[in-house]
């Protein structure tokens, strides 16, 4: 059976019964018959049917063991009265054929709830479509513009280099791959970078490197570690950043560049984590930079001799000296709090206060300088650790080890549990 309950408004539903095996066409033939000339010529079916006011008498019926059941749906597009008033009028038929027959409406339904929930469901379908639409043609607007802006913001650095339109005036320049690097920082707001494009370096950027602040900022691929081989043979580099592992610069997002930039080590300090020595390290250290052209003043070279023999020597003063500052009853404390998760708070050798290493940074931010000059945590030194403990007058920080820092902090004494043993 197949109706289609949004061409009518009602839909008239009853079931049949017959005492003896009967078909589909004698049932239709009996609502017709036992229908016509009760109702009036203008309730008549078939006048109704040529009208479009009712449609085909619909049937299913099955027998079984001499007995007939089945099912009659009849659609309407008349009104609720018209409707109501024929599907009464079914009930009349007592007859299919040579059996006798009972005929129940089961239900009058309003075909037009069905309808709405067509609409409903087309109309969502079609908005989904226009909102998805509307929005892609926004993104593509955006992409294009932005593209197109980010191709007029791009120069060539002394004519031959891809680079931001800063670079020229910039005191800080950012030093990378290729020409989609550059494109990927523009996208960003970064305006300062220029793109070697190859490990073999351009003098232009040689050259550059010997008056500004360069930042290599490469791929996190083997491909990098290569540019950055190369960088610190020919070039003056002062700090280096890596993109994530297996990630390439050119598509990095906002917040990974933001955060790669604000982790770069100084060049010393990669070498040592990789186990590099710099270039060319027996020979004389390099000049020092002069900014935009301007030349260094040379010292004397016994001056030079002196300094460097200080220099030495404070450094190997100062490690005994550190060791020494560091009191036995730190490494006690430290023993004290393993396995804890804790920090302890000092003043002197007096305990001024013990929280856990998760709340540390609020209580440091708190104390503001009141006396409290010793951390010990059994927990790791971290950059972020560093930088807020002399605003609270910490003088000596205690710890079970030490993160990698970019830079060594200045009045403030680090100690392992491997330094104190």
């Amino acid at each position: 059976m197949n109706i289609d309950p949004t061409s009518s408004k009602y839909v008239i539903k009853a079931s049949i019964r017959a005492n003896g095996v009967v078909n589909k066409s004698d049932v239709v033939g009996a609502v017709f018959g036992q229908t016509e000339g009760l109702l009036g010529d203008e309730l008549d079916l078939r006048d109704l049917q040529k009208s479009g006011r009712m449609g085909r008498v619909e049937v299913e019926i099955k027998s079984d063991k001499g007995k007939s059941t089945g099912e009659i749906i009849i659609s309407s597009s008349m009104d609720q009265v018209e409707t109501s008033v024929f599907a009464a009028a079914l009930e009349t038929v007592e007859r299919v054929g040579p059996c006798k027959a009972t005929v129940k409406v089961t239900s009058l339904d309003d075909s037009r709830a069905t309808k709405r929930e067509v609409i409903i469901e087309r109309a969502r379908s079609l908005l989904l479509s226009l909102i998805k639409d509307s929005r892609s043609a926004g993104s593509n607007i955006t992409d294009t513009v932005r593209q197109v802006l980010q191709t007029e913001e791009i120069v060539r650095f002394k004519g031959k280099l891809p680079a931001g339109p800063n670079v020229e005036s910039s005191d800080a320049v950012i030093v990378v791959e290729g020409r989609g690097d550059v494109l990927n920082l523009l996208k960003h707001g970064i305006k300062n970078s220029v793109a070697v494009e190859g490990t073999n370096i351009p003098k232009e950027v040689v050259d550059l490197s010997k008056e500004r602040t360069v930042t290599a900022f490469v791929d996190g691929d083997r491909g990098g570690e290569m540019i950055i081989q190369e960088l610190l043979q020919v070039a003056e580099i002062d700090f280096i950043s890596r993109a994530p592992d297996n990630t390439e610069v050119e598509y990095l997002t906002h917040k990974q560049i933001m955060k790669s930039l604000r982790d770069k080590v100084t060049a010393e300090l990669f070498m040592e984590q990789n186990k590099w020595a710099r270039p060319g390290s027996s020979s004389k250290a390099p000049a020092k930079k002069t900014r935009r052209g301007s030349k260094a003043k040379a010292a004397p070279a016994s001056k030079k001799n002196d300094k460097a023999e200080e220099t030495v020597e404070s450094t190997e003063s100062a490690e005994p000296a550190a060791a020494t500052a560091a009191s036995p009853h730190f490494l006690e404390q430290l023993n004290q709090l393993d396995g804890s998760k804790n920090a302890r708070l000092l003043m002197g050798e007096e305990l001024a206060d013990e929280v856990l290493i998760v709340g540390l940074p609020e209580v440091l931010e708190s104390h503001k300088n009141n006396g409290v000059d010793t951390l010990i945590m059994d927990g790791v030194i971290t950059p972020h650790l560093v930088e807020l403990a002399p605003k609270a007058g910490i003088k000596t920080i205690v710890a079970k080890g030490k993160a990698v820092l970019p830079r060594e902090p200045i009045g403030l004494s680090l100690f392992t549990a491997e330094d104190l043993a």
